[in-house]
């Protein structure tokens, strides 16, 4: 008979093993990765127009700054809209059949392959509403996919918050609405703003969806409007690993990857600091 403190030593030692592995296995994956593009980098291939016919006298601006693009119309588009339907899911929604029936057709939402949401996007925004392939089109489809992360992070992070914060405010004579703005989301944005960085994150290294929804390998200008197509960091690794025909194109599309990893990096980086000034402001 095993004891349980020999139990917990055997479990806690597989949790470890786990974790090591996982480490180790992205730690290899982003050393090959740097092995084989790191020596592309360079002030050229961050500031350059990309150049089709020979990849070398080129770079890949375009595809940095449709990204980026990319990921402030995502944002814009799912943060907010997540945010608020947890808030209403949460405070304003009254426990039933129904209630739960969406909660559970939205935790569903967040495994569904995105190949399927670019079917989807293909379908509703570029051919039924008749926004063609553009970045208007990638900004809704991608924030369909992210919008099941947003609104399960943010409704965790209002149920963390406890109600007798919520019960004091009513007593002093607070309206429900200024209850949920002054006393609940302070301390809540921080737990919404993790589940928007993971969503962010994901729409952001898809390629398939922008397959279906406006993204292309090459453009002689940048986007100016939410109409115009878009090169994009995934799409243009994609191309470049397994189609383009030049000797460096492997080369490129690991430099590329780089980018986009920084770029993601970056980004997460910045939502963390915004989180850890509301979580600062949190005294509880």
């Amino acid at each position: 008979m095993i004891s349980r403190r020999r139990k917990e030593k055997i479990y806690f030692s597989l949790l470890k093993l786990a974790g090591i592995v996982s480490v180790g296995i992205l730690i290899i994956i982003i050393g090959y990765i740097i092995k084989f593009g790191i020596g592309v980098i360079d002030w050229q291939f961050l500031s350059s127009m990309w150049s089709h016919r020979d990849i070398t006298q080129g770079g890949i601006f375009p595809a940095i700054y449709g990204t980026l693009y990319l990921a402030i119309g995502i944002a814009a588009f799912s943060i907010p809209t997540g945010m608020f339907c947890a808030i209403y899911l949460n405070e304003y929604a009254k426990g039933g059949k129904f209630v739960r029936a969406v909660r559970i057709a939205i935790r569903n939402l967040a495994g569904v392959p995105s190949i399927v949401y670019g079917l989807y996007g293909f379908a509703i925004f570029v051919f039924f509403f008749g926004l063609g392939k553009s970045l208007l089109a990638a900004w809704l489809t991608l924030a369909s996919m992210t919008l099941p992360w947003t609104i399960t992070a943010s409704e965790e992070a209002l149920k963390s918050i406890p109600n007798s914060f919520r019960e004091a405010s009513l007593a002093l004579g607070a309206s429900k609405w200024q209850t949920i703005r002054k006393t609940v989301l302070p301390h809540a944005i921080p737990g919404m703003i993790t589940g928007s960085i993971i969503g962010l994150a994901r729409a952001l290294g898809e390629t398939a969806p922008l397959l279906l929804v406006g993204g292309v390998f090459y453009m002689g200008f940048l986007p100016a409007v939410p109409s115009d197509q878009f090169m994009a960091l995934p799409y243009h690794i994609y191309i470049l690993a397994t189609q383009h025909t030049s000797e460096f194109a492997v080369s490129y599309a690991a430099g590329a990857a780089i980018v986009l990893i920084s770029l993601v990096f970056a980004i997460s980086a910045g939502m963390i600091l915004i989180r850890r000034h509301y979580r600062k402001k949190r005294e509880w």
